[in-house]
């Protein structure tokens, strides 16, 4: 008769390890993202659009507007860093999520240049802050590895999916926009949910390094905020807005303090950390679903 050998304690832990690998979460099946071609006419907005056309606020309109420059340079170096790997890629499903990534992404990019350019045209100097980010892109597209370029989408696409989800579609955001200019941030926050999978999926698929995706999300969480706060600051100088002191106040309180829409997002931010991450892990189906009824209508 044999005798019956206890684990050890490091054999526990990997069986442990193991069981939560197997119940992470997966992208559901199904789940492609739709490619929609809307087209938004800033042009219609003319000199009646509201200089700041978030609550009226100079900080957090401006601060929509940063995010705005970086996002053509940004989603074309994620669509080309997804895009080396597709070849890859054997799984009908993933294929098609991919096809899917890339044709949401490539919209963004040309209806936020568009926007991008008709705030330019209204004294926002956000062509200066795309050619900051496009150079940034540059320089990461010639000194990191594919590998690390990927991780770096995947590290950003938590960022966006978490703002979209537990910022823009949450609260109640879009709702003190100007209604000519919250269309395209519903529509933006929507896609960016649908396909926060899409570059991780494609990571894992090509057997990714665990340290390359950790760490590069530590230096995103890094660089993101700073970028961000540095472009933010200069719009808000540029605008004569630096002295003011009450949107400041009142933007720190709403991001931090209360509702503190950025604080409440860190505990899904941290997930990301875990063995066992998914983006699926946080399943926000139920409110895009609300969200494009509301603000999509036909092209849902």
């Amino acid at each position: 008769m044999n005798a019956v050998v206890p684990l050890s304690r490091k054999e526990k832990a990997g069986k442990r390890l193991v069981g939560s690998l197997r119940n992470a979460a997966k992208t559901p099946r199904g789940m492609i993202p739709k490619v929609r071609r809307p087209k938004f006419d800033f042009a219609d907005s003319g000199d009646s659009l509201p200089r700041y056309w978030w609550d009226n606020d100079p900080v957090k309109t401006l601060l929509l507007a940063a995010l705005s420059a970086s996002f053509p340079a940004g989603e074309r170096f994620f669509i080309d860093s997804v895009r080396h790997y597709q070849d890859r890629i054997t799984d009908p499903e993933l294929k098609k999520a991919v096809k899917g990534f890339i044709g949401q992404e490539a919209h963004h990019s040309r209806e936020h240049d568009l926007m991008n350019g008709f705030l330019q045209e209204r004294g926002v100097d956000l062509a200066r802050l795309d050619r900051e980010i496009q150079g940034f892109m540059n320089w990461m597209r010639k000194n990191l590895s594919p590998e690390r370029q990927l991780a770096h989408t995947v590290a950003v696409e938590h960022f966006t999916a978490l703002m979209a989800e537990e910022f823009l579609l949450k609260y109640d955001a879009l709702e003190q926009m100007d209604p000519r200019m919250a269309p395209i941030w519903a529509w933006h926050a929507i896609e960016e949910s649908e396909h926060k999978a899409g570059a991780f999926d494609v990571y894992k698929a090509i057997g990714g390094s665990e340290f390359t995706r950790v760490t590069e999300m530590m230096l995103v969480s890094i660089m993101f905020p700073l970028f961000s706060t540095i472009h933010l600051v200069q719009l808000m100088k540029e605008d004569g807005q630096l002295g003011n002191v009450k949107s400041w106040l009142g933007a720190v309180n709403y991001m931090w303090g209360k509702p503190g829409v950025f604080r409440k997002l860190l505990p899904s931010y941290f997930k990301f950390y875990s063995p066992n991450f998914h983006p699926w892990n946080h399943d926000a189906r139920d409110l895009v679903e609300k969200a494009k009824k509301k603000w999509l209508g036909d092209w849902a």
